[in-house]
């Protein structure tokens, strides 16, 4: 299977968790759930029902055979694991700040040529004794009432405008990162905090971000936000 296909599955069933979770915590109706995650009415009933019957098992891709060659040798897992536990992964030259499963699904890739998906990935992790780790927990309260309406009343009308002009719906967001932060996590031994090395100057920059409902992220860096910034981001 290559990359787009292998991530389009993915993509897939993480729709079929996310709807099941919006479902199960009684946040909205079927109907709802199709507008918010873009799926067909249809497609919800028969993942909530199948969820039903079969718990997590029914939302997993259906596992297909793995020809030789798409496991790492007892050796090559013993090395990930060292590097893993003693480096990150921007110090072996991967576009990543921190452990996540695409980034070690990169690191195989790249030192061994094994392409394994994240779900395998994650398997290993599992396996070795690694968890991914947050620093630091920021909680958040909605206000229901007001969700409720949103989705209930505004959100349609936005969906059938983008179904009309076949345009994209994204969740935009604005934020600000200093160099004393921290955040995220990172895959490391359970029980051992990991370690981040970083400057002791202080400096900041600000981020614009829009994500559509299918998981597609748009991002641009700025010094300061205003609306000129604004109309730049949504024209690009």
């Amino acid at each position: 299977m290559d990359n787009t296909k292998r991530k389009n599955k993915d993509a897939q069933e993480e729709t079929r968790f996310r709807i099941v979770d919006y479902l199960k915590n009684k946040r909205g109706t079927q109907k709802l759930a199709s507008e918010i995650f873009s799926v067909s009415e249809r497609s919800v009933n028969k993942t909530w029902n199948k969820y039903k019957k079969e718990g997590k098992r029914s939302l997993l891709n259906k596992k297909r055979g793995v020809k030789g060659g798409k496991k790492i040798t007892g050796q090559q897992a013993a090395e990930v694991r060292r590097l893993i536990k003693d480096k990150m992964p921007d110090r072996l030259k991967l576009a990543f700040g921190l452990w996540t499963r695409a980034a070690v699904q990169q690191l195989i890739e790249q030192k061994y040529g094994v392409v394994l998906s994240v779900k395998q990935v994650g398997r290993y992790l599992k396996s070795w004794g690694y968890t991914p780790q947050k620093p630091i927990r920021k909680a958040f309260e909605q206000k229901p009432e007001q969700v409720k309406q949103w989705l209930e009343k505004e959100y349609p009308a936005i969906k059938k405008r983008a179904t009309k002009e076949k345009g994209t719906i994204y969740f935009g967001d604005e934020t600000g990162m200093r160099s004393d932060h921290q955040a995220g996590r990172s895959y490391a031994p359970k029980g051992k905090t990991p370690v981040v090395k970083s400057t002791g100057q202080r400096f900041s920059i600000n981020m614009i971000s829009a994500i559509s409902n299918k998981g597609h992220l748009q991002f641009m860096l700025i010094e300061k936000f205003n609306g000129d910034v604004f109309i730049d981001f949504c024209n690009e």
